[in-house]
């Protein structure tokens, strides 16, 4: 079946579907879309080539999608790698931009790279603030 086949049978009627806004956008939270936006262009549940990026315990877990599959190959159609915790931004871009360069669905680059750069900035421990100043009146007092 064609992906733009499949796209038209999935496209109003999914499970994945999120609408808040009557007149907004429309979200997805399908396994594989990088944006979570209601879209043929990052639907995963659509596409035959497809990468998903999750945060799990062991890192950032990058899983692609391999476009000609059989469902009697041997391995599976899958390829998961993970980045680790500690490996920091510019490993993370390196691993999507080398799928990217592998011509592996080149236009989710930017949508991949922002995901895990969000997720990496997420995993990162935030600095403690020092305690405020009194200003005013209120150091006079003190």
């Amino acid at each position: 079946m064609s992906t733009d086949l499949q796209w038209l049978l999935l496209r109003n009627y999914n499970s994945f579907l999120v609408k808040k806004v009557p007149e907004g956008p429309v979200f997805s939270t399908e396994p594989g879309n990088l944006r979570n936006l209601h879209s043929h262009k990052y639907s995963g549940l659509a596409n035959t080539k497809t990468i998903d990026i999750k945060d799990s315990v062991s890192g950032i877990q990058v899983t692609v999608n391999k476009s000609k599959a059989t469902p009697h190959q041997v391995r599976g159609a899958r390829t998961t790698f993970t980045i680790r915790n500690r490996s920091g931004g510019r490993r993370a871009s390196g691993v999507v931009a080398g799928l990217a360069k592998k011509g592996y669905r080149p236009d989710l680059r930017a949508a991949a790279l922002g995901r895990t750069s969000a997720l990496i900035a997420a995993q990162k421990e935030k600095k403690a603030r020092p305690p405020k100043k009194a200003r005013g009146k209120k150091a006079v007092t003190a």
